[in-house]
């Protein structure tokens, strides 16, 4: 049986349906049972379970032949850092109450730097405790999401221009679809490789990376109108994230991660694990947001952004 929570996001998803595809077990954790209606019409068995309840989490795992977790985080919460610390030690609890003979856990590229990455940072603790865990881990980190650029679309209409905090726009940067880091979850958790105390490590990213001046074009395609890239001031930073929505903490860390971005130290660990590449390009993955495409989705895409950090 393959447990994996967040199912209702689109990595948790793109598990369900690679697993499902196979003629897997799937067991779909969610917080929503008004959720559960989709995952149930492919089979799968439904857990209801919040990250924060440990007692739930380890229930939820019960005869799991392997465990995929991610951490959410809250871009709303007054302390985001304090709030996704106490999810990792929750979730580490429930690992070491149900013992589940594996656990792939979606990290982040950047993880393994001991600088402060801001939000990577975060990343880098749930790695380390899930270390401390009596169990085979699997640490797929992933690229930033291609299709949280999607949140650019409203600005990038009304005025042909999409503000980057990647910069200088023309130094490419690894980029992936959330839908290919799900299918490689996927395959990891069918492949049940062994492989001992030390957890695997595996790095994520697209078929190719790509600038900020690209990514523009693509968005303008999307919307048939010129789109061009220009960098966002330094020091607008902050007031342009919370003004979008964000806590002033939750931005800090999203400005942490742009900082050491930019200075080009996020990307895969020298010498460590394997690099996985999805076939999905930059064009395919902004698919969903054409006008013909369903508007609830879309909507909720462009709202919620992704269940981890990948892409500001």
């Amino acid at each position: 049986m393959f447990v994996i929570f967040g199912a209702t996001g689109k990595v948790g998803k793109a598990t369900i349906t690679k697993l499902s595809a196979e003629g897997a077990p799937v067991r779909a954790v969610l917080r929503d049972p008004g959720k559960a209606a989709p995952f149930a019409a492919l089979g799968c068995e439904i857990a209801i379970a919040e990250i924060g309840d440990a007692d739930a989490m380890a229930g939820a795992m019960r005869n799991a032949t392997a465990v995929q977790l991610i951490c959410p985080i809250n871009p709303h919460a007054a302390d985001a850092r304090r709030q996704m610390l106490r999810s990792i030690e929750r979730m580490a609890d429930a690992i070491d109450a149900a013992r589940p003979p594996r656990v792939l856990a979606i990290s982040d590229y950047g993880a393994h730097l001991t600088i402060d990455t801001g939000i990577t940072s975060l990343f880098r603790a749930m790695e380390e405790r899930f270390r401390q865990c009596a169990t085979e881990m699997v640490f797929l980190r992933s690229a930033e999401h291609m299709e949280n650029w999607a949140r650019y679309l409203k600005i990038a209409g009304e005025t042909g221009i999409m503000p980057s905090m990647h910069q200088p726009l023309s130094r490419p940067f690894p980029t992936v679809s959330a839908a290919d880091i799900g299918g490689m979850a996927g395959d990891l958790l069918l492949a049940g490789e062994e492989h001992g105390h030390s957890p695997r490590i595996v790095h994520g990213e697209g078929p190719r990376e790509y600038t900020a001046l690209e990514i523009a074009a693509a968005l303008g395609r999307l919307m048939t109108r010129s789109v061009v890239a220009r960098e966002l001031p330094r020091a607008d930073w902050p007031a342009t994230l919370t003004r979008a929505g964000l806590s002033h903490n939750y931005a800090d860390l999203i400005v942490g991660l742009a900082d050491v971005h930019n200075r080009g130290l996020i990307g895969v660990e020298a010498g460590v694990g394997e690099i996985r590449r999805g076939r999905t390009d930059l064009s395919a993955a902004f698919e969903l947001f054409l006008p013909n495409a369903p508007r609830a989705e879309v909507v909720d895409h462009v709202r919620r952004g992704d269940e981890s950090n990948q892409g500001w």
